[in-house]
């Protein structure tokens, strides 16, 4: 028997991108140490060294690093065969991960990409117009494509590599908004926006604190039942709560919302 992979996880608990690599090695049952990297101030020399692009999460697995979360959550699943993902060597394997990685871009390339839309909107009316564009799109590109969950993509009763990519990612880093926001203020005639919102736990804890519309909430259970009850199984699962601290992040991204509409108004 092989010994168990070393493995340190270099990430932040209140980066959802960092999420997915956590939820990834909770699902496996990996052992591991991590290190926390600060993200409110410049990258030591250090984690430079380990990530010369300085974001999170990075791993090294027996010495060897992998950055950026898909491909760390990928490597994971690859390197350990599990509930997670299918081995590729079989049709079935196959045709099971296309539909993962079909169900993931379809999310995160035509739904996402709305909802930070909310940030620009000029008027309550622009604000319920972008929500409702939002589960128009769930409802037409996503929805079908969880018709057999049970609870969880494909009638796995387990959580596969499609909930690891979609429930801790709904939200933008203070990275993100920062180059949003300074690519708007370029241009004054552009309204300066703040991106929130993003994959389940962040797309639901939002609404609830209404930095997304709370109808937000109450129109996806109506229209797209599939989805939301989807979501309600990612959002109770145990490796996705694990390091989800939902009243550090709703204070947070408003501190970081109100400090970054301040600084574009000059206060």
């Amino acid at each position: 028997m092989s010994s168990a992979p070393k493995i340190k996880l270099y990430t932040n608990h209140g980066c959802p991108w960092a999420h997915r690599a956590h939820i990834a090695l909770i699902e496996l049952g990996l052992p591991y140490e991590e290190e926390i990297i600060d993200l409110a101030v410049p990258r030591t020399e250090e984690y430079l060294k380990v990530n010369p692009r300085g974001l999170v999460p990075s791993l090294s697995y027996d010495g060897e690093i992998i950055t950026e979360s898909a491909v760390v959550a990928q490597f994971l699943a690859d390197a350990h065969p599990s509930h997670l993902l299918p081995a590729s060597n079989s049709k079935d394997g196959a045709l099971r991960r296309a539909r993962i990685n079909f169900f993931v871009d379809a999310y995160f390339s035509k739904a996402n990409p709305l909802i930070f839309k909310v940030y620009t909107a000029k008027s309550p009316a622009e604000v319920d117009a972008v929500a409702n564009s939002f589960v128009e799109i769930i409802a037409k590109e996503v929805e079908p494509l969880l018709k057999d969950a049970a609870p969880y993509f494909g009638g796995s009763d387990k959580p596969t590599l499609a909930e690891i990519c979609s429930s801790g990612l709904l939200l933008p880093t203070a990275r993100s908004l920062r180059r949003e926001l300074s690519g708007h203020m370029r241009d004054a005639n552009v309204p300066i926006q703040a991106l929130t919102g993003s994959f389940t736990l962040r797309l639901f804890a939002f609404s609830q604190h209404e930095l997304l519309p709370p109808s937000l909430l109450t129109s996806l259970e109506k229209r797209t039942p599939n989805f939301y009850k989807w979501a309600q199984a990612v959002n109770k699962t145990p490796s996705v709560t694990h390091i989800w601290d939902e009243e550090t992040v709703i204070e947070k991204t408003k501190f970081r919302i109100a400090k970054l509409r301040g600084a574009s108004n000059g206060n």
